[in-house]
């Protein structure tokens, strides 16, 4: 279970009370997520999403996170709410951690997508980025490409423990992306992280996305190449292009991709897969003493990398120019 701070039935019920949203019934952590304790909470009003943000978030980009929440929703996007408590305030202190009550969002996620659902996520994608266009506040990515390299760093030269010879695989990859990376795409709100789990369903509709924790500013096809690797994939990690061009097209049909934003995909989505293959890398080596979670295995994105790097141009998507 992804809970990194335990909390007490005392606690909760008192933090609880400090919202006007009923008594305290149950609660339970929630396993998903390996960045923030989550609990799911039961009161006299229903059930909410209570936070509490680890030490890997920056509290200074919480009023970001939350707040592009509320500007969504109110923009029409169907996302989680923050909750004001008695104070007015939607961030508060919890266990010694900030933490945020957040409106919960009906649906469960599809394990494993089939082409309808791939169709329906660029849609809702392209909405999202349309709708955070307004959005008054902005957060670099610190998880871009200039993050990459020190981010690898970290590994301390462990690379090779994980799999033989990716050290000099990963330093290939970062000299090229480095060299390469695209600068002048249309930029804007992207949510950098619409796996699957962050993409709700209900009655074979998508109902919701959620987890807006590494949200930024950053390129909107950056954004599309991590959901190429996201949802493209079957188990086998075969590439599956009919899935490919549902969600291209999908998001073309709300948004259209510039022609510069087609040619830069195969690159983005060599990037995307180079930057879960990093952080995923770390987690593997670094996972925080007494977390009840298990690590994802980075290989999997070494072999989607590859993958990618055989691409010449988005066609190989599915997407016609």
């Amino acid at each position: 279970m992804a809970v990194y701070t335990d909390v007490t039935d005392e606690e909760l019920s008192s933090f609880i009370d400090t919202y006007a949203i009923g008594r305290l019934m149950s609660f339970k952590g929630i396993a998903e997520g390996v960045e923030n304790s989550n609990f799911l909470v039961h009161t006299e009003q229903g059930y909410f999403i209570l936070t509490l943000y680890e030490k890997r978030v920056d509290p200074q980009d919480l009023p970001f996170f939350l707040g592009l929440m509320r500007h969504l929703a109110a923009r029409g996007l169907n996302c989680p709410v923050p909750v004001e408590n008695r104070q007015g305030d939607i961030l508060s202190t919890l266990a010694g951690r900030p933490a945020a009550i957040i409106s919960f969002l009906d649906g469960m996620w599809v394990r494993r997508p089939a082409t309808h659902h791939c169709s329906a996520l660029g849609q809702a994608m392209a909405e999202f980025h349309l709708a955070g266009q307004d959005f008054g506040m902005s957060r670099a990515n610190s998880l871009s490409v200039a993050g990459w390299r020190p981010l690898f760093e970290k590994c301390n030269g462990k690379a090779d423990t994980v799999h033989p010879g990716l050290a000099a695989i990963i330093e290939r990859e970062l000299d090229t992306i480095e060299r390469n990376w695209p600068d002048a795409l249309p930029v804007g709100v992207i949510h950098a992280d619409l796996f699957p789990d962050n993409v709700f369903f209900l009655n074979d509709k998508l109902s919701g996305l959620i987890d807006f924790y590494f949200a930024c500013t950053d390129a909107f096809a950056y954004d599309i190449a991590i959901c190429l690797n996201a949802w493209c994939f079957e188990s086998d990690l075969s590439f599956n292009v009919t899935k490919a061009r549902a969600l291209l097209n999908g998001y073309n049909s709300v948004r259209p991709l510039t022609p510069d934003e087609f040619d830069a995909l195969p690159l983005l989505a060599r990037g995307a897969a180079l930057r879960f293959l990093l952080t995923r890398l770390y987690d593997w080596l670094s996972v925080p003493e007494g977390a009840l979670v298990t690590p994802k295995d980075p290989v999997e994105y070494l072999k989607k990398l590859r993958f990618h790097q055989d691409v010449k141009t988005a066609t190989a998507y599915g997407l016609a120019q």
